[in-house]
């Protein structure tokens, strides 16, 4: 028989997808799969089932109901000063992932170049090459997650015809300053081509950092797509409720292909996702400053356990370095490790590096084989019992084995 599609039928199962059944089958606290354990507001949700009720049930407009397009409007300019005209600029989409492919195939032609920043939320690669686009992309280290302007700039060209900007980053938890989104606004001035920022973090912010969206900088007004997520604001990743906000002539092309790919999403969650996004400003601060907490929480004990743990300023993921641990294998082999040992599954780092062969500006080879993801947004007696496994299976001594002795894990 012919062959299917190479790229997909030569992909390998996601590790997000082996982790889990792992964490299943070996009865693990799983803080590999960024999902809080709890359920969002408890208004929006009554918002939601009510809204089931009353009749209106069938096709909702393509680009999303007026009320959540209008509730997206006020939230930009509530937020960050932006005047989205919600009939034109607003394009409702079945959650964030979706906006993204939407996004992208408004602007991609088969050819142009995409850069890309690496550590990198694992749909961005597939998609840009799916649609013919060819990636480019730039590394940042840790710890510090610098921008690395001489890579960065080398990258673009006369072929680029974006960049994907994720900030506050997945998984790094990395908030880009004004200084580093002013270096990226004027390089994309200079090659006259557009982002694609992915800020679905954006009210997940710690400390002193705060979310500035590349949408405000001068001259980016017309050359951004900014998209949000209700899962991610309201604690509801089940619903897969995403909105986009851009310049009239994009968002119209993000809508076509919207048509595309899903058409529409469901009415009763998008009218809810409304009433969510007029809560007051008391809300969002309480959500970050609880994820904070957990973030402090889940950092302070990794590293009494003997972790390195790397910042994090926003988003629900940390990074923690585990050699100081002893163990003698890399970051797949810690992970599945620790979940059949210790009975905690985190994601490898390296997971969300292109190991396919080297690229442009560093890529490729030599990625971070040491490092682990834990998603802290679980609730706070489901992180202490994470670190208590953790600290019995290191007193144990159950990290300092020759890689000889590491059990096989299907």
């Amino acid at each position: 028989m012919k062959s299917l599609n190479r790229q997909l039928s030569d992909a390998p199962t996601t590790i997000f997808t082996v982790m889990s059944a792992l964490a299943v089958k070996h009865g693990a606290i799983n803080l590999g799969q960024g999902f809080p354990d709890t359920e969002g507001p408890a208004d929006i949700v009554r918002a939601a089932a009510d809204a089931l009720l009353d009749n209106r049930n069938q096709y909702p407009p393509l680009t999303g109901l007026p009320e959540l397009k209008q509730a997206v409007a006020r939230a930009n300019r509530r937020f960050y000063g932006l005047e989205i005209d919600p009939v034109t600029e607003v394009v409702v989409t079945s959650g964030a992932t979706e906006a993204l492919m939407a996004s992208l195939t408004a602007l991609i032609d088969p050819g142009d170049e995409v850069v890309l920043i690496e550590p990198l939320y694992d749909t961005y690669l597939p998609v840009v090459r799916m649609l013919g686009g060819v990636a480019k992309l730039v590394r940042l280290q840790p710890p510090e997650w610098r921008l690395p302007r001489e890579e960065l700039a080398a990258a673009f060209g006369p072929r680029t015809k974006a960049i994907l900007l994720n900030s506050p980053m997945n998984p790094a938890g990395k908030v880009f300053d004004a200084d580093e989104l002013a270096f990226i606004a004027s390089l994309l001035q200079q090659h006259d081509a557009y982002a694609v920022c992915d800020e679905v973090y954006e009210h997940l912010t710690f400390g002193a950092a705060r979310h500035i969206p590349l949408m405000t900088l001068p001259g980016m007004r017309e050359r951004c797509i900014r998209i949000g997520s209700a899962g991610k604001s309201f604690s509801l990743t089940g619903w897969k409720v995403g909105y986009v906000s851009a310049p009239a002539p994009l968002a119209a092309v993000v809508a076509k292909a919207h048509q595309n790919i899903t058409f529409t999403t469901p009415p009763n969650l998008q009218r809810a996702v409304a009433v969510g996004l007029d809560r007051d400003d008391s809300y969002y601060t309480e959500l970050a400053g609880d994820l904070e907490a957990k973030c402090r929480l889940l950092t302070t004990g990794l590293e009494e356990i003997g972790f390195s743990v790397l910042p994090s300023q926003g988003s629900y993921f940390l990074g923690a370095d585990f050699r100081g641990l002893g163990f003698a294998g890399d970051d797949v082999a810690f992970c599945r490790h620790l979940t059949q040992a210790a009975g905690v599954t985190g994601i490898p780092f390296s997971a969300f590096y292109d190991r396919s062969g080297p690229g442009a500006a560093g890529a490729g080879s030599g990625a971070p084989d040491h490092y682990v993801r834990f998603a802290f947004c679980k609730k706070q007696s489901v992180l202490e019992e994470a670190l208590a496994r953790l600290r019995g299976f290191v007193e144990a001594g159950l990290a300092d084995v020759p890689e000889t002795r590491l059990a096989a894990v299907d």
